[in-house]
């Protein structure tokens, strides 16, 4: 089995930043692609970022695109969510996810975290 768990989330003021983490465990020796996908209230879960196995391949939401960095440490098992200039509009359920391919649609990706909550305020 493969368990996800993200971590970092919080209340920040907008302009500032924010990191977030997501540990994978279980069959780590297989190479998932990782992706972080968000769910404002209201609103259907919607893809932010994806980065391949070997992490020299990453993909941006345009929303997020100058802003985010997604990044990687196989070593630990770890995947990053690197968030900066935080605005309002970025307040949601941020969720981690693998995958065999490096993909932007969310029912391509087989295991999922149970979300870490990100609040931007004004």
């Amino acid at each position: 089995q493969v368990q996800v768990v993200e971590s970092g989330g919080g209340l920040v003021q907008a302009g500032t930043s924010l990191r977030l983490s997501c540990v994978v465990s279980g069959r780590t020796d297989v190479g998932y692609a990782m992706a972080w996908f968000r769910q404002a209230l209201g609103k259907e879960r919607e893809f932010v970022s994806v980065i391949t196995y070997g992490g020299l391949s990453t993909s941006y939401a345009d929303s997020v695109k100058g802003r985010f960095t997604i990044s990687r440490d196989n070593s630990k098992n770890t995947v990053y969510l690197q968030m900066n200039s935080l605005k309002p509009e970025d307040t949601a359920i941020y969720y981690c996810a693998a995958g065999a391919m490096p993909v932007e649609t969310e029912q391509d990706y087989p295991f999922w975290g149970q979300g870490t909550q990100v609040t931007v305020s004004s």
